[in-house]
């Protein structure tokens, strides 16, 4: 995907529209314990032993299958306002396999 080195957008710290420079920034790692490793944890058997194991005592699901990784990660749009030197980021992230600035 191909985005310009430079925009017009509006500043939250200087309250209002500025030249502001896009770079990506790197991602940074997920929770090692998120919800879906959790599940998956549970329905692949881990955590089974004799006598309570808490949130994992339930026996494993046999015919469980997870879905594959997606193709694609979310990028980290910053954006550098010219005039305050501050950085913020776009709300929503959106997937692409690589990115361009022209």
């Amino acid at each position: 995907m191909k985005l310009p080195k430079n925009t017009n957008r509006f500043c939250p710290y200087c309250r209002k529209h500025t030249q502001h420079r896009i770079f990506l920034n790197k991602k940074k790692n997920p929770r090692s314990m998120t919800y879906g490793s959790k599940l998956r944890a549970r329905k692949r058997g881990s955590a089974r032993g004799i006598g309570n194991m808490g949130r994992y005592s339930k026996p494993a699901i046999t015919k469980f299958k997870m879905t594959g990784k997606k193709t694609s990660k979310k990028v980290d749009l910053r954006y550098e306002c010219k005039e305050c030197k501050k950085q913020h980021m776009k709300s929503k992230g959106f997937r692409a396999k690589r990115i361009e600035f022209k």
